[in-house]
């Protein structure tokens, strides 16, 4: 017989307690409250104007703040792996700084037409068209500069200053002119130009490309001495900007230098006789710096003769080049007299010395069905002008 409280069935069948228990499994507890996606808005906000009865709780807010702590570790240690990750391997490479250039020059001897002329240093210089210019470095001014689209008044001061400094090194200091060391030259250099630099030094050749007075004017010091260490030199420096990461500077100078026969030293009499003799037996032999040449007849060869070098440079100086303090000297063009023509300048720069003149060799013979680089044999006239004029008979 059912109790008062059963169906008149009796208690249905799995139901432990009957009552109550029939719906406890639908007795929503905290936790489920929790979870659930849609919540109920309250008595107040029914009040409002709400189209929906219900709303829908966002999946964050349904986590509990423990689980919501290890879900943001957990994000945190996924995004620092991943920026490891991607700083490793990287798809995308930074690109490579601009590889140097190689350097091309050309040496062009001026023959003088006649003798050429000797006698004291300060008059030599005071005779000649180098009577204003300047004295060393004095002779190689700043322009006045202008900021670039990419570089500023500074940094281009600073290629300028770069060019500057690689001219008096590479054709003012005396122990780069007379066969010294050439560090301080090597060391103004982009490191991508030093195998080209250090080959061109020890195995000059007249290719374009490794001939050592490309890069630095110098004499041979068993044949030729400076007879005044103050060279003389006027010329023109000026930039330009190639792009967003260069500055390209272009140099033309003209330096004038006294020189005399290796040994004359202070003797200038027995000195200039004995560099004269030295001369004329080189010009027989062919060798020496009077190559190809010949000194006059029953003349004696003045102590110091003029030789005159211009130089056409152009420099590439990047904004790394300019953090290292270092250029890249892409083309050099060197004209120099007085020279014979059939003198090989590759190693060193060969002066006609005074009362010497230009024999009858001429340039190398070229061959235009020869392959590979052919040997153009440039050669020029020096003009008469550009030589001193002669001495007054009082002096």
């Amino acid at each position: 017989m059912a109790g008062a409280g059963d169906p008149p069935e009796g208690t249905p069948e799995g139901a432990a307690g009957g009552g109550e228990d029939e719906y406890r499994s639908v007795v929503f507890d905290e936790s489920f409250v929790r979870a659930a996606r849609l919540q109920e808005y309250s008595a107040r906000e029914r009040m409002e104007d709400h189209a929906r009865a219900v709303r829908t709780r966002h999946a964050w807010a349904r986590l509990g703040g423990a689980r919501q702590a290890v879900l943001l570790a957990l994000l945190i240690v996924i995004a620092f792996g991943t920026a490891i990750y991607m700083g490793v391997r990287h798809p995308y490479r930074p690109p490579e700084p601009m590889a140097a250039e190689p350097l091309r020059s050309t040496v062009v001897p001026l023959e003088p037409e006649g003798t050429v002329p000797g006698g004291k240093p300060a008059d030599l210089f005071a005779r000649s068209p180098a009577a204003q210019y300047r004295i060393g470095a004095a002779g190689v001014n700043l322009p006045a500069v202008s900021r670039t689209e990419h570089f500023s008044d500074g940094q281009v001061v600073s290629a300028l200053t770069l060019a500057k400094n690689y001219l008096v090194r590479s054709s003012i200091d005396p122990a780069t002119l007379t066969g010294g060391s050439v560090r301080p030259v090597g060391l103004l250099l982009d490191p991508g130009q030093l195998d080209q630099f250090d080959r061109s030094l020890a195995h000059p050749a007249d290719d374009g490309r490794h001939a050592a007075t490309g890069w630095l004017t110098r004499f041979d010091p068993d044949e030729v001495e400076l007879a005044d260490t103050d060279v003389r030199v006027t010329g023109t420096l000026s930039a330009t900007e190639v792009g967003a990461d260069a500055l390209e500077v272009s140099a033309d100078f003209t330096f004038a230098y006294a020189v005399r026969p290796a040994g004359a030293g202070a003797g200038a009499g027995a000195g200039a006789g004995a560099g004269a003799g030295a001369a004329g037996a080189g010009a027989r032999a062919g060798t020496g710096p009077g190559a190809g040449a010949k000194a006059t007849a029953g003349q004696q060869a003045p102590a110091a003769s003029l030789f005159t070098v211009r130089r056409e440079l152009r420099f590439r100086i990047s904004r790394d080049d300019l953090d290292d303090h270092r250029l890249e000297v892409l083309q050099s063009s060197l004209q120099a007299g007085p020279m014979s023509c059939s003198a090989d300048a590759s190693s060193a720069l060969r002066p006609l010395l005074a009362g010497q003149r230009a024999g009858d060799a001429g340039p190398a013979a070229t061959d235009p069905y020869a392959r590979g680089r052919s040997n153009t044999g440039l050669c020029g006239k020096l003009a008469a002008t550009s030589q001193p004029t002669p001495a007054r008979p009082d002096r």
